[in-house]
């Protein structure tokens, strides 16, 4: 008799860890809103590249984009930042 088949995660990710995987981050084009998502960015990737983030200025003048690169190591460290991210009273939106 063989073993039974133990049951499948439903939440397989298609993303290979680890992986650098970016995200965008939107706010207010205020002082200290860069630093303090790069903070958060640091606290879940203590190999965080700060000199690979990019900026884009909304169209007004008034947002900016923040794209961070960080090395994601599982779902769950994922989830945590993105959840983290999104609970900063200077992030408007997460993508």
């Amino acid at each position: 008799m063989t073993a039974p088949t133990p049951p499948r995660d439903t939440r397989d990710s298609l993303i290979e860890y680890p992986s650098l995987f970016p995200i965008k981050v939107m706010g207010a084009k205020v002082d200290g809103f860069v630093h303090a998502v790069t903070h958060i960015a640091r606290q879940f990737d203590p190999a965080f590249d700060a000199s690979r983030v990019e900026l884009r200025e909304s169209k007004g003048g008034n947002y900016l984009g923040v794209t961070i690169t960080v090395t994601a190591t599982s779902r769950e460290q994922l989830d945590e930042l993105y959840r983290t991210l999104t609970t900063h009273p200077m992030v408007k939106v997460v993508l």
